[in-house]
């Protein structure tokens, strides 16, 4: 390991970026993340747990972002694995990222319901060891479908600690404890979309694709050894609920006759389909379009923590605004800059200045942020009487709508940023029309409202 840290240092250009890391890693944790650890209160939880907030958060944060990790690290890879696995088209790449999804899409419909059932340790466990031999499969993969086959597990695997993770939190917390330490776990979450394609990039320096598959492989043992033998189960059998037909189809039903279920459910799926296609074609863009060469993973990062500052920011103001106008005002901003921006992309032939490119991602990727935070809760809102249900129907769905056509925009990359702009500014388009559709009882599209209107 020492041999391997020094090999890095021993860059000069790696140097400089590895010291840029941890001085951005050392104001986020300085202003960010201290503050929201500042715990006084040792009774936040309602459940008796052998691990201490501090130790539960870690867990927390390490079991959510394995899906983010397992993603973005790979995104530095994606050429070397085409070129090394032999695909038959530069753009059958991305399917290493739009697999995972198809997977993770799947897996988050059942490890809902499952977890209600069964309890949250099963669910997590089994999902943990799916996820490693996703892992392994990838490794050792000598052709394309055998690696695309490992990732479909990945994502499947790695969709159970992704959710039944927060029903953990659900059980141990309630009220404004909750709330703070959902803030804590996601304020760790936020660094990992913008530190995994560095970690990545330092294995690339060091060794092959494989590698990363290694990484990951080591650390879902850890997290699954962690896991197992620390965390109680939190639901009791006398809490946990039977799945069946009627049940699903109710839920199904039900999802799809209200309308603003079924309106913010399609809005988050446009909106994520044009997150997909933006990951698949990203590492195509940076490196091969703008030849952002080893930098990539930083840009790449800087837009990711543009989400994070959104989230933060949308935390703060959305008591005051309510979810479904910052929906909106997202939307409209995206729409508006989109379109412009398609104009500026056709007259420089598909190849803007990288400058003007990354202004744009910047504004798009915070309005992004704000959606993130705010689509899923009101799909969710009239659905409380049935919500493990619910959420596994509101996935299932926006994941029929978002993988399909962000592998279409991501494939249809044709040496310009021109597929991507024109997805960017449609399927925000088709988002806000979702919104608007499904009504509002707002007059103004910003105009303050009681936290309990919304």
């Amino acid at each position: 390991m020492l041999q391997v840290v020094w090999l890095l240092l021993k860059s000069r250009s790696y140097r400089t970026e590895f010291g840029l890391t941890w001085l951005i890693l050392a104001l986020y944790w300085r202003f960010i993340c201290s503050p929201l650890f500042n715990i006084q209160d040792s009774r936040l939880s309602t459940y008796r747990n052998t691990l201490s907030t501090g130790e539960f958060i870690a867990l927390t944060a390490l079991m959510i972002s394995m899906v983010a990790m397992a993603i973005d690290a790979m995104l530095p890879a994606l050429g070397l694995i085409g070129a090394d696995l032999q695909v038959s088209h530069a753009n059958d790449a991305q399917l290493v990222v739009t697999v995972l999804f198809l997977g993770l899409s799947i897996g988050q419909a059942l490890s809902g319901p499952l977890s209600d059932r069964f309890g949250r340790r099963i669910p997590i466990l089994l999902g943990m060891v799916i996820f490693i031999v996703g892992c392994l499969i990838s490794m050792l993969a000598q052709d394309f479908t055998v690696m695309l086959i490992g990732r479909f597990l990945q994502g499947l695997g790695a969709a159970a600690p992704r959710i039944v993770s927060i029903a953990l939190v659900r059980d141990q917390f309630q009220g404004a404890s909750m709330a703070r330490i959902m803030s804590m776990v996601m304020a760790v979450f936020i660094l990992v979309p913008a530190l995994a394609p560095i970690i990545g990039q330092g294995i690339l320096f060091i060794a092959d694709w494989r590698a990363i598959f290694a990484f990951f492989l080591i650390l879902a043992v850890v997290a699954v050894l962690w896991f197992g033998l620390r965390q109680q189960e939190t639901l009791p059998e006398g809490r946990r609920r039977q799945i069946t037909a009627d049940k699903v189809g109710q839920a199904l039903l039900e999802v799809l006759s209200h309308r603003q279920t079924l309106a913010y459910t399609a809005a988050s799926g446009f909106l994520f389909a044009s997150f997909v296609g933006y990951l698949g074609s990203t590492q195509q863009v940076f490196v091969e379009l703008y030849q952002t060469g080893t930098h990539f993973p930083y840009y790449f990062g800087l837009l990711a923590l543009a989400i994070g500052a959104a989230s933060l920011v949308n935390s703060r103001i959305v008591v005051r605004y309510g979810m479904k106008a910052l929906c909106r005002f997202a939307f409209v901003c995206m729409v508006l800059l989109s379109l412009v921006f398609v104009m500026v992309t056709e007259h420089a032939n598909g190849v803007p200045p990288f400058a003007w490119f990354m202004a744009y991602m910047l504004v798009t990727f915070f309005c992004i942020g704000i959606l993130f935070g705010n689509l899923n809760s009101v799909a969710m809102e009239p659905m409380g009487h049935i919500a493990g249900m619910a959420s596994a129907v509101i996935s299932s769905v926006g994941g029929l709508i978002s993988i399909p056509l962000g592998w279409y925009i991501g494939y249809r990359y044709d040496g310009t940023i021109l597929p991507l702009v024109y997805g960017l500014a449609g399927f925000s388009l088709a988002g806000l029309i979702c919104v608007l559709l499904a009504g509002s009882d707002r007059g103004d599209l910003l105009a303050p409202v009681i936290e309990t209107a919304d």
